[in-house]
């Protein structure tokens, strides 16, 4: 639709998490859904299986936070044995409390690469951006995960006016030495995170006050296709960073990507309300054609962009933690 090829599938896999970003989720917490309304591990591997099937070469775990998935690394070995279908590239979004030591045997179930989340250096201000310690356990996580060569590791940073933005300069500098992808996230709405325009920081804003730090040393990379980020380098340096621009430059002509939430729900634009559920689907029998046919109806339905700035932040949306990051 709109001349989008849709080849990656972000699959939620737990609501629940050991952190509580402000952003991600509301400060009174959410109702979890009961475990019997969530997907299992059949279902979610019979379901990857269909998208690999119609062309999905990209998968992501995402949570809450993945890892506290009792069966996590087998679900991920079970994705590898899809790649005789196509399947390219298995990735994990991790909040980096809990994984260090799954890294080793995740990676050799099958999994290519890690994003970890890390939106403060500052042990202090990552229990107030996340009301949890765990910051020193995290920069650990980034570490390891280097060591151990990992297709890529990068760093998601959610940058809000007057918290974090002051730390931009200091997260450039982690690619100086180590190959790591470091990626600033635009600060987006969602249900309960607070969201106000006043704590938002665009992308050229950061650039701009690079520039004085950096000047010409400052390297625009070529856009990857279907990309959300706009990528930099600095010369000389091992690693890059990049900008997700999702609301101050969107990137929807290119979007790519469909998420199947804990739940079963298809949601096929992280904005959008409009969802169905895929595990009803199949609780009723529904044969692999039907999904397919059910899927294809919803990307169909998937709009050519999301709302603009002026409006987003009032559209009904679920908490982050309940779609998956």
């Amino acid at each position: 639709m709109f001349g989008r090829f849709h080849n990656y599938l972000r699959i939620s896999v737990t609501e629940k998490c050991n952190l509580r970003c402000q952003y991600c989720m509301p400060e009174e917490g959410v109702d979890l859904t009961a475990n019997d309304k969530l997907l299992t591990t059949d279902e979610i591997v019979r379901i990857a299986r269909i998208f690999v099937q119609q062309g999905v070469d990209k998968i992501r775990l995402t949570g809450g936070e993945p890892t506290v998935r009792r069966d996590i690394i087998d679900l991920v070995r079970r994705l590898d044995e899809l790649r005789p279908l196509g399947l390219r590239k298995i990735a994990m979004t991790t909040n980096g409390i809990a994984i260090r030591r799954k890294l080793p045997l995740l990676q050799e179930a099958g999994l290519d690469g890690v994003n970890i989340s890390l939106d403060t250096r500052d042990p202090l201000k990552f229990e107030v951006f996340t009301r949890r310690r765990g910051c020193e356990q995290v920069l650990r996580t980034i570490d390891e995960a280097g060591k151990l060569g990992f297709d890529f590791v990068k760093v998601n940073v959610v940058v809000m006016r007057g918290q974090n933005d002051d730390e931009v300069p200091a997260f450039v500098e982690m690619t100086h030495d180590d190959p790591i992808d470091v990626r600033f996230i635009e600060y987006m709405p969602f249900d309960g995170n607070r969201w106000g325009k006043q704590k938002l920081v665009g992308y050229q804003e950061l650039l701009d006050k690079l520039a004085p730090l950096y000047g010409d040393s400052i390297e625009q990379l070529p856009l990857e296709d279907n990309h959300t980020a706009k990528g930099y380098r600095i010369k000389g340096y091992r690693g890059q960073f990049g900008f997700i621009t999702s609301m101050t430059k969107s990137f929807c002509s290119s979007c790519n990507r469909v998420r199947m939430l804990a739940d079963g729900n298809l949601k096929v634009c992280l904005f959008g309300n409009t969802e169905v559920s895929l595990r009803d689907l199949l609780r009723a029998g529904a044969s692999d054609s039907d999904v397919v046919e059910t899927i294809s109806q919803a990307i169909k339905r998937k709009k050519a962009a999301h709302a603009g700035l002026s409006t987003l932040h009032s559209l009904p949306n679920r908490p982050m933690i309940k779609i998956g990051g």
